[in-house]
């Protein structure tokens, strides 16, 4: 997997890897508790700590979010975000932050929206791509086309139950990293990290082309000792829950002192 000329995903995780740490990617949802707040909370996780952001629009069937997540975005849903709310607040953030800032989503809205609209419009607000969970690179001939167009990352998901088949297709087809589900199932907090994540990255890092491949780890990270250990084997760390549980019980403060805390896992490499 190579990155396209310019990623700024790729280039924050090479950053952060000639630091001497692994990468710390932020997920929250856009619009909670309302949109303006939600732009604040973004800025805040980019300045206390975070690498990458991931912004994930409210959506009504969330399929493989976990409750604390699910809440969230029915609270954002309901204080009126629409789908074409995330390009203002992509803009606001990137304009105060250099962190970059994919956003994560399911397909039908993009399909909705227009896929070569949606990809002209995250450009023009300054989004560096997108995570797409419920989508296969086999089914994504139109987004793949519109982000080789415009140079936004595609970040293609990797399970534990994947066939070396459909490793090679993702790590083929992704850009920036390849998200590497750690459990199966929905997201949330897990006191212990199943070690299938290990085995999927010691997977693909073997399968021919894998090279330059950059895996990060999501589901289930919520410590800076969980940080750190993924951070052991994969390039970076994906926590959400536990960020979208801080900000909705101590605001912004409450989600920076979160976020360093989190960081601080990232500094374990030699």
């Amino acid at each position: 997997m190579s990155a396209p000329t310019g990623s700024r995903v790729a280039a924050a995780i090479d950053a952060a890897k000639a630091a001497g740490r692994g990468a710390f990617v932020g997920y929250l949802p856009l619009g909670f508790p309302d949109l303006q707040s939600s732009i604040e909370a973004a800025v805040a996780l980019a300045e206390n700590g975070a690498d990458i952001l991931e912004l994930g629009p409210p959506y009504s069937d969330p399929v493989m979010d976990g409750t604390v997540i699910q809440e969230a975005t029915q609270t954002a849903l309901a204080a009126g975000f629409r789908l074409r709310d995330i390009f203002p607040a992509v803009r606001e953030i990137t304009r105060r932050v250099e962190v970059p800032v994919l956003v994560m989503t399911y397909w039908n809205p993009v399909l909705q929206y227009g896929v070569d609209r949606f990809a002209d419009d995250l450009l023009a607000a300054g989004g560096a791509g997108l995570i797409t969970p419920d989508i296969t690179p086999d089914s994504a001939t139109e987004w793949i086309a519109a982000s080789e167009r415009t140079g936004l990352d595609r970040v293609f998901l990797a399970a534990p139950t994947s066939t070396d088949e459909r490793l090679d297709m993702i790590i083929g087809a992704s850009t920036g990293f390849v998200y590497t589900v750690s459990t199966m199932g929905i997201t949330g907090e897990r006191t212990e990290l199943d070690a299938a994540a290990r085995r999927l990255v010691e997977r693909m890092r073997s399968r021919p082309g894998a090279e330059d491949l950059r895996a990060c780890v999501g589901i289930g990270i919520s410590t800076a000792g969980q940080v750190a250990g993924v951070l052991e084997y994969a390039d970076g760390a994906i926590v959400g829950t536990a960020l979208v549980r801080a900000l909705r019980d101590g605001g912004p403060q409450g989600l920076a002192e979160t976020a360093r805390t989190l960081s601080d896992g990232t500094h374990t490499r030699a």
